[in-house]
C-alpha cells in the first residue's frame, strides 16, 4: 500500500524540532495547527491513489501493450510494444478495510 511516508516537515509531532514540544521557541503557527488537527484526526487511511489506468477503449489495467509485426530476415515476428500515451489514471480508490497511516507514531504489538 505504498512504502513512502509524508514528505512535509512538521506534519507529525516527532518531525518538528526534535523533542515534539509545541510550546518551545521556533515552532510556527502552521505546525501548531497541524499538531492540533492530528490529535483530533484519525490514524486510519480510508482512500489511496490507484496504480491502475484506463486506456482509449475503457479497459482498466496496470500496463498496456500492443502487438506489432516486425520483418526480420524475411520472417514475420511479433513484438509487444508498451503503450504510454492516452492513458487516464483511475484516481482515488476507497479501501475495503481501513489501514493505519505509515507515519503514525505509535508502536503496535500483539499482547
Amino acid at each position: 500500500m505504498g512504502g513512502s511516508g509524508s514528505k512535509t516537515k512538521g506534519y507529525w509531532p516527532f518531525a518538528g524540532s526534535g523533542d515534539g514540544d509545541p510550546t518551545k521557541e521556533g515552532v510556527d503557527e502552521q505546525s501548531l495547527a497541524r499538531l492540533r488537527s492530528f490529535r483530533n484526526g484519525t490514524p486510519f487511511v480510508f482512500t489511496r491513489w490507484s496504480s491502475l489506468y484506463f486506456d482509449e477503449d475503457g479497459d482498466l489495467a496496470h500496463e498496456f501493450y500492443e502487438e506489432t509485426v516486425v520483418m526480420k530476415n524475411g520472417r514475420k515476428r511479433a513484438k509487444l510494444k508498451k503503450i504510454q500515451k492516452n492513458l487516464i489514471p483511475q484516481g482515488t480508490v476507497k479501501l475495503d478495510h481501513p489501514c493505519i497511516h505509515v507515519d503514525f507514531p505509535v508502536v503496535l504489538c500483539e499482547v
